[in-house]
């Protein structure tokens, strides 16, 4: 079964959601996280992803008394990313209780920094690849690399990575569903590689497509904050039914 993990982007320590990225088309649903967080728990799902949306734009991540607090009265364990860019910031997010730590743009700006932490973290790390018209884009998503989506998840594969987390900027926060065809090829070129879907998601049925494609993991957001995936739906889709 497919692992569905509930997205909580945080600005200003309030639960909120970007359309494409953009940070000024943001609706704010929770001005307390720990609320949306409680109701994730109660319907039987164990993991949090947390973004940092002010870290990203800020290069060191804001929020930590909010990650600190999610983490330690949710119950669930958390993925938690944004402005990671330095040891110093990464030890801060391990610090305050994230359980594995999500690095994007410092892949492509110091892929040195993120060998290094592979080799010293190991799984702890997951790889973020912010995705528009196929080429990765950094600062939370305010600047685009040149560097394509294959090409960067190639450059770790042999360092231990065992998790990327990509997310279709076009498709994110549109509710028009994921960009299938993208998530099929990571998933036939990267076989060693979890790749975790995340952008677009509009309904249950393309969780369900999303799982027939054998995908282990899709990131949920707006879809269940606009009411398109209920509670109810999403109640079952725990760890232990996946191990």
């Amino acid at each position: 079964m497919i692992q569905v993990i509930p997205a909580i982007d945080i600005i200003g320590g309030k639960c909120v959601r970007l359309t494409q990225g953009d940070y000024a088309r943001q609706t704010t649903y929770h001005d307390d996280p720990l609320e949306a967080a409680l109701r994730f728990r109660d319907a039987g799902l164990e993991r949090l992803h947390i973004v940092d949306l002010d870290g990203a734009k800020e290069s060191a991540p804001v929020n930590l008394a909010t990650l600190e607090r999610l983490a330690a009265r949710s119950g669930m364990s958390v993925q938690f990313g944004g402005g990671i860019k330095s040891g110093e910031a990464l030890r801060s997010v391990f610090d305050a209780g994230a359980d594995y730590a999500i690095c994007g743009s410092v892949a492509v700006t110091r892929p040195d920094l993120l060998h290094g932490w592979l080799a010293e973290y190991g799984d702890r790390l997951i790889l973020g690849a912010d995705v528009r018209d196929g080429m990765v884009a950094t600062h939370g998503w305010l600047k685009d690399s040149g560097t394509g989506v294959d090409e960067l998840i190639g450059r770790f594969t042999g360092e231990g990575l065992r998790r990327v987390i990509c997310t279709d900027i076009s498709r994110d926060g549109t509710l028009t569903g994921p960009n299938f065809e993208l998530y099929r090829r990571l998933h036939g070129n990267f076989p060693a590689v979890e790749v975790i879907v995340s952008g677009g998601i509009s309904s249950m049925d393309d969780i369900r497509t999303l799982e027939g494609m054998g995908l282990p993991a899709v990131i949920l957001g707006k879809a269940f904050y606009e009411g398109r995936v209920t509670f109810e739906e999403l109640k079952g889709f725990t760890s232990a039914e996946l191990e």
